[in-house]
């Protein structure tokens, strides 16, 4: 999730569980609350190792509750805060605030390494958008109203415990939709080899599908207010011809293990007679403007692929037309959000014959 959201539930959870501290636990927690995402500033050496190593150790349910055993040891050696509260309690407001921020993350769709050092791949629920205006803002009400009146921090739990079923809400919700595209991609004969359900851009009420069959992403957008309205199905190419020269170089192993089979694979000119070998994650962004684009090898006049240092590109941000269809879908099954890809991509009988 966001800074702003990992630092409110950081905020929130420290005074529900610490709430003498007052507004120096909201503080502490918020700290707290965001200290996982500092890895951010880790350089790993290349785009695709900082792409895929992003939530991984400083996201680890291990190293934060060794972290948090840590800080509440030594705040407990510290004379001022000693008489505060228990090992316990202190032990029990750090994990809480520390673990909450990768817990969180791994409802969305990127993966987080809640396992680290397992070598399992990154876990992705992916019911929540990375911002999400309703989840945070039940957190802020919460938060503000603790700041006015600390003694009083009833709301603050009832605002945390709202955010919760929030949650809840968005795992029924997609598992609704998950019903749904079961069934119909059974009744036209497509057999996936995955689906991803997962949140519309800002909202748990629009939901995009993408099923991965025969080398073609087929995308659709279902809203909890749809009812039995059918999920229409647009085809996207994947650049099948190329995953294996991808796959080839270590970097293309590395991102078929954190994000295939949503990956997307493209040639693009890299100057004369030469030519440079991309990998999209389709999973994030909306199809058409992925931000996540990597150069994985390079050739010239044909001849075989060499792995270069990876090096990140994107396809662009969607529009304000875009995000208004968007909120326009979940009301009306009728509206397009995203517009289809020109019809020479589709990549002929393949294309077709998924949506049959």
């Amino acid at each position: 999730m966001d800074s702003l959201t990992q630092a409110c539930l950081g905020a929130a959870v420290a005074g529900v569980v610490m709430p003498r501290l007052g507004r120096r636990g909201l503080l502490l927690g918020a700290a707290l609350g965001t200290l996982p995402d500092l890895d951010v500033v880790i350089d790993y050496g290349d785009a695709v190792a900082d792409y895929t190593l992003h939530r991984s150790f400083s996201h680890s349910l291990f190293v934060l509750t060794g972290l948090a055993t840590l800080l509440a040891g030594g705040t407990r050696l510290w004379g001022r805060t000693r008489a505060l509260a228990t090992f316990g309690h202190w032990w029990c407001l750090f994990t809480l605030c520390l673990v909450t921020h990768p817990l969180l993350d791994a409802f969305t769709t990127y993966g987080t390494q809640l396992l680290w050092p397992i070598p399992m791949r990154p876990i992705s629920w992916s019911s929540l958008f990375i911002i999400d205006p309703l989840y945070t803002l039940t957190l802020l009400v919460g938060i503000v109203a603790f700041m006015i009146r600390p003694r009083y921090h009833r709301t603050l739990v009832a605002c945390l415990g709202a955010s919760c079923l929030y949650i809840a809400f968005s795992l029924w919700a997609q598992a609704s939709v998950e019903s749904r595209i079961a069934r119909e991609l059974a009744e036209r004969g497509i057999e996936p080899v995955d689906v991803l359900v997962q949140s519309a851009p800002l909202t748990a009420l629009l939901w995009r599908v993408t099923a991965v069959a025969d080398g073609v992403a087929l995308e659709g957008w279902a809203s909890v207010f749809d009812g039995d309205a059918p999920i229409a199905l647009t085809p996207w190419p994947l650049g099948e011809r190329w995953r294996g020269a991808a796959q080839a170089t270590a970097n293309g192993r590395r991102l078929a293990w954190f994000a295939a089979p949503y990956l997307r694979y493209r040639v693009s000119d890299a100057g004369p007679n030469a030519e440079r070998l991309e990998a999209t994650d389709i999973r994030l962004g909306l199809p058409g403007t992925h931000p996540f684009v990597f150069a994985l090898a390079e050739r010239e006049n044909g001849g075989e692929w060499r792995a270069i240092p990876s090096e990140r590109d994107s396809e662009g941000r969607p529009d304000l037309d875009v995000l208004r269809r968007l909120f326009a879908r979940i009301f009306d099954p009728d509206v397009v959000p995203v517009p289809p890809p020109p019809a020479p991509e589709i990549g002929g009988e393949t294309a077709t014959d998924a949506l049959r």
